[in-house]
């Protein structure tokens, strides 16, 4: 695992799971592509398939129907992947804790290592999240 982690502090490769979101913490993660924040020279890219990725970005709450689905992306990623929960609904489920849609937290479906409050995290929070996800792998 030591020569994972050594990869990992150069480049993170990240997959953005929607898990049922309103869309605000999306918005904030597209932000971190921009040339404002530039989250690339950072190593960490953003990559359309989840067999690329080191690090599953999760934003929404799991609902019913699609719970199955995420766990099913979090099967597909290789190993070992880790898990960064964006905004307040994969931590607490927000206002939709007790809707009768969504069987429980993101938590219960998958496991998750880092979670980024805020409803929606500023980038800024973002980009520490991921850093101190690094430095934890690292230390």
């Amino acid at each position: 695992m030591g020569w994972y982690n050594k990869r990992l502090s150069k480049s993170i490769w990240v997959f953005h799971v929607s898990a049922s979101p309103c869309n605000n913490c999306d918005i904030e993660i597209l932000d971190l592509l921009t040339p404002r924040y530039d989250v690339e020279r950072f190593g960490i890219k953003l990559v359309g398939s989840v067999r690329h990725a080191d690090v599953l970005l999760v934003s929404g709450v799991a609902n019913n129907k699609v719970a199955p689905k995420v766990k099913y992306l979090y099967e597909q990623a290789p190993k070992p992947c880790f898990v960064v929960g964006v905004g307040t609904c994969p931590a607490s489920g927000c206002c939709f804790k007790k809707s009768y849609n969504v069987p429980g937290k993101v938590e219960e479906t998958i496991p998750i290592n880092l979670y980024i409050p805020g409803c929606p995290p500023k980038p800024e929070a973002m980009i520490e999240g991921v850093v101190k996800l690094v430095e934890v792998l690292n230390g």
